[in-house]
């Protein structure tokens, strides 16, 4: 058997090399791809060590102390740990619940839309803010929810209710933080959706029909299962980056009333980090929030294998 394996082998490899060679215009445009994750995800790697060291710009990387898990065991010992870990695993979640389900839900609407110039405008006008960058974004936030001029607030005011200093009350920053993000990405999360169902066979919705079936039986019945190994990827992705709240929009949002609520595990690798050059020190934060990112991910990813025959490997 291993003789059998061994005569195989320079054939396979032989085969693996003049498809490699007689597709090699592919190779050629995959390289810059594979040459761009090279340089910008997996050599900075290199940098990781000083998470483990006491990090001295003037000795360098290799010549900077050894200090094994002290920056570790600072963090994980120091008061706002507890803080910072409620606060991102807290928006982070929040935003899985609400935003994961919203992008299916509007596909599905959109989908059932007769009209084709309507359905066209609709989905362009829910697509569009997605390209609001997160500066301007924010800025529309304070003017839409300032309690003087903000027209949420004027319309409080006309009914009768005080007015509210959104960013000011820390309970309702994760509110705030949530919803606008899931109304910003909720129409370019559809399009992937779209173009699933759009690979349903319109033959299932007519058999249907004519068996009597009402629109939200084929929903649940034709689109859902659909569309449940598109979901089931995307939610894996998802949970790979449970830890990974988005930075600069959090850091935007942050006032000194909001700070216990609004303070995350970026935004304090970014004051700590770069504020106070405290560079080993943040590293350790950040290859700690990456750490349980990754366990994340392959334990979502097992669970779907497990439950589905839907899985990233």
């Amino acid at each position: 058997m291993s003789k059998t394996a061994s005569l195989q082998a320079p054939h396979s490899k032989k085969s693996l090399w003049k498809r490699m060679k007689e597709n090699y215009m592919l190779y050629l445009f995959l390289l810059p791809a594979l040459l761009y994750v090279a340089f910008f995800c997996y050599a900075p790697l290199y940098g990781i060590q000083i998470a483990f060291k006491n990090f001295s710009a003037y000795k360098g990387i290799w010549d900077s102390p050894w200090v094994g898990f002290q920056h570790f065991e600072t963090f994980f010992s120091s008061y706002r740990f507890w803080l910072l870990l409620k606060n991102t695993l807290v928006i982070s979640l929040y935003s899985l619940i609400a935003g994961f389900p919203a992008p299916i839900i509007l596909a599905l609407m959109i989908n059932y839309i007769q009209n084709p110039h309507f359905k066209k405008w609709t989905q362009t006008l829910t697509y569009a803010p997605h390209f609001i960058s997160t500066v301007v974004m924010v800025g529309m936030l304070n003017m839409f929810l300032s309690p003087s001029s903000g027209f949420v607030n004027t319309f409080l005011k006309t009914i009768g209710l005080d007015a509210v200093y959104f960013f000011g009350e820390a309970p309702l920053f994760k509110h705030v933080y949530v919803w606008s993000g899931v109304w910003q990405g909720a129409g370019w999360g559809a399009i992937i959706y779209i173009a699933a169902l759009a690979g349903v066979s319109p033959e299932l919705h007519e058999a249907a029909i004519i068996d009597g079936a009402t629109k939200i039986k084929r929903v649940w019945y034709i689109d859902l299962p659909a569309l449940l190994p598109t979901a089931i990827i995307l939610l894996i992705m998802n949970a790979g980056s449970i830890m990974s709240v988005g930075f600069e929009k959090a850091f935007l949002m942050q006032t000194d009333l909001n700070l216990n609520a609004s303070e995350i595990i970026s935004t304090y690798v970014y004051k700590i980090g770069l504020q106070n050059a405290e560079y080993s020190y943040s590293t350790a934060i950040g290859l700690f929030n990456n750490v349980i990112n990754l366990i994340l991910l392959i334990a979502v990813n097992q669970m779907a294998k497990h439950f589905s025959e839907t899985s990233l490997w």
